[in-house]
């Protein structure tokens, strides 16, 4: 689906050449959301339907008159629940927030992407506050994945309604939020590309926090350089062209700790024929030790920052409202009841002397090169044992968590030959390298697939 889905760039071109019109393409995002046949009912919250059509004539109107904020202005994007919207009430895709107040302002985040231009269509669902990479929300409906919709796989979470917008053409861009893969983990389970900048690089203010210390916002989209806009636009920097590195004499890490152990046969054969791709096209791979990774179940062994700082967030809203919270949410969050302040002080120095000796074992690659999930897309109707549904959350995020947990930048690539169920390969590196990342997979992403 997502090969021909247009890109920033092509539509920027044809709202320049006049080939089309923000109105039109607003027009067309909002016809697929109200398709009943299709999954605009689970993947948007809320749709801003007025607002987005009068935000859409006023760039034709910018644009007319050669004003227009950017070139990208006037395409429509997507808005993931966690994030204020000036008013419209944030739910974080639950029905504990429903009656908080509307919002005084727009995150920094979406207030930056309205600067841009890009046009706010709607709220998309998510996992309820952001607790889980597999994507189910029994609130609010879970939209399911682009692969075989007639079966019913699970979108990835907790950016879920964020990928189905994209992948489904409601939307041509989204913001998302990623603790340990929730942005990466349903552009793999769909089929798009997903990017986790260093956490610094983008304000956390006017999101419901999940983990402080954990918590990063970028987007999906369909291309590599489709979220290199986006993420320039977010972390207020001037747009400028991603010059794709060559593959040729790469030096990439493929970590043998933890990361390859107990995948999927779809997702270990086609991360093996990724590596066998890359390395016909001159990358040099390396696998290594990567005795860091065994360092992150230690420290999250009682719940980790996750649990610690959203049962910090989550206290007097369990008391109150406890009732109405999905079950496999609040019992996570309780966990960190139990975590102790010298608990916390002790968790908080051990990730510091982790993110150094990773970056240490970093610092000679390019990139680290991995599986993005160690599952393929589980079947919705199989998780709906208790049991099941923790061994794929555990599976989907395990990877990607590493990189949190290491202050590192990430991006999942699609590595699946098309028709083939969706597996995501993920590059990373240590904080601070985003933009050589971003190069990096954009010249991966023009082979790696075969």
């Amino acid at each position: 689906m997502t090969v021909s889905n247009p890109t920033l760039a092509t539509l920027a071109d044809d709202l320049a050449a006049g080939r089309t019109t923000s109105r039109k393409l607003v027009e067309a995002c909002l016809t697929r959301i109200a398709d009943p046949a299709g999954e605009g009912q689970r993947a948007f919250i809320h749709v801003d339907k007025e607002a987005a059509l009068s935000a859409a004539d006023g760039m034709d109107a910018l644009r007319k008159a050669g004003a227009a904020p950017s070139p990208y202005a006037g395409i429509p994007v997507s808005i993931k629940d966690l994030f204020d919207i000036k008013g419209q009430v944030t739910r974080a895709g639950s029905r504990a927030l429903e009656d908080s107040a509307p919002a005084e302002a727009d995150a920094p985040a979406v207030a930056r992407l309205r600067r841009a231009g890009f046009v706010v269509i709607g709220r998309t669902n998510m996992t309820e506050f952001a607790y889980s990479g597999i994507g189910i929300n029994p609130h609010y409906g879970t939209p399911k994945s682009a692969w075989k919709r007639d079966v019913g796989y699970v979108p990835g979470g907790s950016s879920s309604g964020a990928a189905v917008s994209v992948v489904d053409r409601m939307a041509y861009g989204a913001l998302g939020t990623d603790t340990g893969g929730s942005c990466r983990i349903p552009a793999a389970f769909n089929g798009i590309t997903g990017f986790k900048p260093t956490q610094a690089r983008v304000p956390l203010d006017g999101g419901v926090p999940l983990s402080t210390t954990l918590d990063s916002f970028g987007p999906l989209a369909n291309t590599v350089a489709c979220c290199a806009v986006l993420d320039s636009v977010l972390a207020y920097e001037p747009i400028r062209p991603l010059a794709p590195r060559p593959v040729k004499g790469l030096r990439l890490a493929v970590p043998t700790t933890v990361v390859l152990d107990e995948l999927d046969v779809e997702v270990a054969e086609t991360f093996e024929r990724a590596l066998e791709t890359l390395a016909k096209q001159g990358a040099l791979i390396e696998r290594i030790e990567f005795p860091e990774f065994l360092d992150v179940g230690l420290i999250g062994m009682k719940g980790g920052f996750a649990a610690a700082e959203s049962y910090a967030w989550h206290r007097f809203l369990l008391t109150a409202k406890g009732d109405v919270y999905d079950p496999r949410v609040s019992v996570r969050i309780m966990r960190g009841e139990a975590i102790t302040v010298p608990d916390y002080i002790e968790m908080l120095n051990a990730r510091r002397s982790l993110v150094a000796r990773a970056a240490a074992r970093i610092a000679p690659y390019d990139a680290l090169v991995m599986p993005t999930t160690a599952n393929a897309p589980p079947k919705i109707a199989d998780l709906a044992d208790d049991q099941a549904f923790a061994r794929e959350n555990i599976r989907a995020l395990r990877n990607c968590t590493f990189i949190n947990m290491i202050d590192g930048c990430a991006i999942s690539l699609p590595a699946h030959r098309h028709g083939d169920v969706p597996v995501g390969l993920m590059l990373a590196q240590s904080g601070g390298n985003d933009r050589k990342l971003l190069e990096i997979a954009a010249g991966v992403e023009g082979v790696v697939r075969g």
